[in-house]
């Protein structure tokens, strides 16, 4: 996987399941804080006004994070439609891929709460900054 953005995210004591390795359902947080500081850094929003909800995520546990690793989530839109965009990430651990997860997200009004297509300025700035076709 090709990706322009990563961010480290602290393994907390918390996460550790009784045999010292990452809880599988942790994972999921780590992919959270990954898109979260991603859709800060591309639109300058502060997580509370973030319009964006999960819609589908799949999820491979390839090895455990243990206490003492420093994982590092890769995160990258492989797919931008006009309703909804499909993200790829990698979990990393030394340079090592850990876990590998696709999540499929939507564009939520927020004052109606329901699933819009992506404002085309949303739509144009995704696709420049990953290098991918935009339609607006």
């Amino acid at each position: 996987m090709t990706e322009k953005f990563t961010v480290e995210v602290p393994l907390r004591y918390r996460d550790l399941d009784p045999f010292d390795h990452v809880n599988h359902a942790v994972y999921v947080s780590y992919l959270e804080a990954a898109r979260v500081a991603y859709m800060g850094e591309l639109f300058d929003l502060a997580e509370d006004d973030l319009p964006f909800v999960v819609a589908n995520l799949e999820i491979s546990y390839e090895q455990p994070i243990t206490l003492g690793d420093e994982p590092v989530v890769a995160l990258r839109v492989s797919e931008l439609g006009k309703t909804s965009c499909t993200m790829d990430y990698e979990i990393r651990v030394d340079g090592d891929v850990v876990s590998t997860a696709q999540t499929v997200m939507v564009y939520v009004d927020p004052e109606t709460n329901r699933s819009v297509p992506y404002p085309d300025d949303v739509r144009t700035r995704i696709a420049e900054y990953e290098g991918l076709e935009s339609d607006v």
